[in-house]
C-alpha cells in the first residue's frame, strides 16, 4: 500500500493542475490502481505569499491540517514562495514534506552546477540563497529591474496570459542569467514552467515542479525515504 499525499495547491490554479500532471506521468503504472492517492486542497484565496502584510502561514497550516485528517501521510506544496511557512506546516501536522526548494537544489548540484541562476519571487530568491550556499553552490539573480519586469510576467501567467510576448520576456530573462554565469536553471517559481520549459536553451533546465513530482512518486511508493520532518527554519 503506497502512502497518501496531500499537496497544498492554488498558489496559482494552473500552476498546480501542472504539478498534478507532472505527478501522474512520473508514476510508473500499467493501470489506475497503480497510482499514488493524492489528496489536493487547490485554494486561491491564500493570501499573496508577495505581501509583506499578508500572513499565509496560518491559512496554509488550516490546509495541511486539514488533509492530515484526510488520510494525508506525505505532504507537498505546489508553490516555491509558500516553502517560507513549510516548518510551521509541519510542526502543526506532524507530517513529513518533500521539499521543492531542497530538492530543486540536489537536482542543480546533481547535473554539476556551481551556480545556478534562479527565477523567483523574492522571498523565493532568499530560500533558494540560503539552500544552494548550504551545499557550497552560488546563487545567479537577476537585477533589479529585470526581477521587477519577472514579477509582472509572473502575475500574467496568473492571469492566464500564456502567450509569446511573456514566453518571450521569460526567454530575455533567461538570457540575463546565462550572461552573467548561471550554468544551470532553477525555475523557482511554479508559474515559470507554464511558459518556459528549457528547449534549446544551453543552460541545464531545473524545474522544481518535475523534480519534486517525481520525488514524491517515489517517496508514496516506498523508492525513497520519507524526509524527516523539519519544525524550524532552515
Amino acid at each position: 500500500m503506497s502512502l497518501v499525499l496531500g499537496v497544498l495547491g492554488g498558489m496559482g490554479p494552473a500552476a498546480t493542475v501542472d504539478f498534478l500532471a507532472k505527478i501522474q506521468a512520473a508514476t510508473p503504472a500499467k493501470r489506475d490502481q497503480d497510482h499514488i492517492r493524492v489528496l489536493v486542497d487547490l485554494n486561491p484565496h491564500v493570501p499573496d505569499r508577495n505581501h509583506p502584510f499578508n500572513k499565509p502561514g496560518p491559512v496554509l497550516a488550516e490546509m495541511a491540517a486539514a488533509l492530515g485528517a484526510a488520510g494525508a501521510q506525505v505532504l507537498a506544496i505546489a508553490c516555491n514562495t509558500a516553502h517560507e511557512h513549510a516548518p510551521l506546516i509541519q510542526k502543526v501536522t506532524g507530517l513529513p514534506l518533500v521539499d521543492m526548494i531542497e530538492t530543486a537544489v540536489a537536482r542543480a548540484e546533481g547535473v554539476g552546477a556551481r551556480r545556478a541562476g534562479v527565477l523567483g519571487t523574492p522571498v523565493a530568491l532568499r530560500l533558494y540563497r540560503e539552500y544552494l550556499a548550504a551545499r557550497g553552490m552560488g546563487a545567479v539573480l537577476l537585477e533589479p529591474e529585470h526581477q521587477q519586469r519577472f514579477m509582472d510576467l509572473v502575475y500574467r501567467i496568473k492571469g492566464g496570459d500564456l502567450g509569446e510576448e511573456v514566453q518571450a520576456g521569460m526567454t530575455q530573462l533567461v538570457d540575463r542569467l546565462e550572461a552573467t554565469g548561471a550554468e544551470a536553471l532553477i525555475a523557482g517559481c511554479t508559474e515559470v514552467p507554464l511558459v518556459y520549459d528549457g528547449f534549446g536553451a544551453r543552460l541545464m533546465f531545473v524545474d522544481p515542479g518535475a523534480e519534486t513530482a517525481r520525488r514524491c512518486v517515489d517517496v508514496c511508493l516506498g523508492h525513497a525515504p520519507t524526509p524527516p520532518v523539519h519544525t524550524s527554519a532552515f
